[in-house]
């Protein structure tokens, strides 16, 4: 294995960093509220960035989410490129492709997923759907939502239709969810139906209830990689507040308790970023990644709830300020723990893969 991005990779990433740090302000943050900040989604398409995915990957994704974590930006990256531009991409036929892709890899159009998957909604004979999903996350944003049925098909519906409600709910993180809910909406199948014209022909291209499988997978390292960044970016914020703070005549960073603190939260972070490297990068070569990626998925849920925390407690009683920026880490951070499975429940699924891969 060899994680060393290429120099496409590399290029994003540098100007996802130039553009996220410029815009992503504390000043900026505190404005936006719960809210998407449109100026900064707009830049980050107008340069292209979005567009790219495509042709950096699973792995230059990652490493776009890890610029975005470390300043905790409000925009809908990971939803739009997880579960619109990859999925459509790899999942979708021929046609799906030409006519879906182009509003998505411009920004004018946003996609979100109602992942993981809920028995509760259900799909007829003729495509409608019916169900209710109490949280998607960039919902109030998205004109499209992937969405997958009690037997794990895909649809792909518009929030404009008709038979689709969008109410707006407040959760821990600032993501514009709402809740979604669907009578006898009209879907779009996802990789079409027998009979559709079109053909799959991603290298990662899968039809029917394993495409469902494939993009949680996907969606799951795609958030593990923003994990990583949102504890990035919380030590980071420890690690200046610790070294410039003095108690007692000398910094807070030279006392051994607040050393082994952060110490444990860089290797926690590493654990995370080392991982959703691993899935990343056998996604993009075709390789089977599932343990992989519910492996990083465990470690951002367990792990990246440590470092948050940590990020909080080193920096005292500055850390119970609300208003602090290191606050929407420790949010954020908890946000991911829960987002896609928490970890007892990643890791209960890790182990029947890992018993039924063993019994094969």
């Amino acid at each position: 294995m060899d994680f060393t991005p290429t120099e496409e990779q590399t290029a994003a990433q540098g100007l996802a960093a130039q553009i996220f740090g410029d815009l992503a302000t504390h000043e900026r943050l505190a404005a936006a509220g719960t809210g998407t900040d449109a100026e900064l989604w707009k830049e980050l398409c107008a340069a292209g960035l979005t567009a790219a995915v495509e042709e950096i990957g699973l792995l230059g994704l990652v490493l776009l989410l890890e610029e975005q974590g470390r300043t905790t930006a409000q925009v809908p990256l990971a939803v739009t490129c997880a579960y619109g531009l990859l999925a459509v991409a790899e999942h979708g036929t021929d046609e799906q492709r030409e006519r879906l892709l182009p509003p998505l890899r411009d920004g004018t159009a946003v996609a979100t997923g109602a992942f993981p998957a809920r028995d509760g909604l259900r799909a007829d004979g003729e495509g409608r759907l019916s169900g209710t999903v109490p949280y998607v996350p960039w919902l109030r944003d998205a004109t499209l939502v992937l969405v997958a049925d009690a037997d794990r098909v895909l649809w792909i519906m518009r929030t404009a239709d008709p038979g689709v409600a969008v109410t707006p709910v407040e959760t821990t993180a600032p993501w514009s969810a709402a809740r979604l809910t669907l009578d006898r909406a009209p879907g779009e199948r996802l990789g079409g139906t027998a009979g559709r014209t079109g053909t799959n022909t991603g290298a990662n291209s899968v039809t029917g209830a394993a495409a469902y499988g494939a993009v949680l997978a996907a969606s799951r390292t795609a958030f593990a990689g923003l994990q990583a960044g949102v504890c990035a970016g919380s030590l980071a914020r420890a690690v200046a507040h610790t070294t410039t703070r003095e108690q007692f005549g000398r910094p807070l960073s030279t006392n051994q308790g607040v050393l082994l603190r952060a110490a444990d939260a860089h290797m926690d972070t590493e654990a995370i970023r080392v991982t959703t490297y691993e899935a990343a990068w056998r996604h993009d070569r075709g390789l089977p990644y599932a343990a992989q990626a519910l492996t990083a998925a465990w470690w951002a849920s367990e792990a990246g709830k440590r470092v948050v925390h940590a990020g909080q407690h080193l920096h005292g009683g500055t850390g119970a300020d609300l208003d602090h920026p290191v606050h929407r880490h420790f949010l954020w951070g908890r946000q991911l723990d829960a987002y896609l499975g928490c970890g007892s429940e990643v890791l209960e699924e890790l182990g029947q893969l890992l018993v039924k891969e063993g019994s094969q």
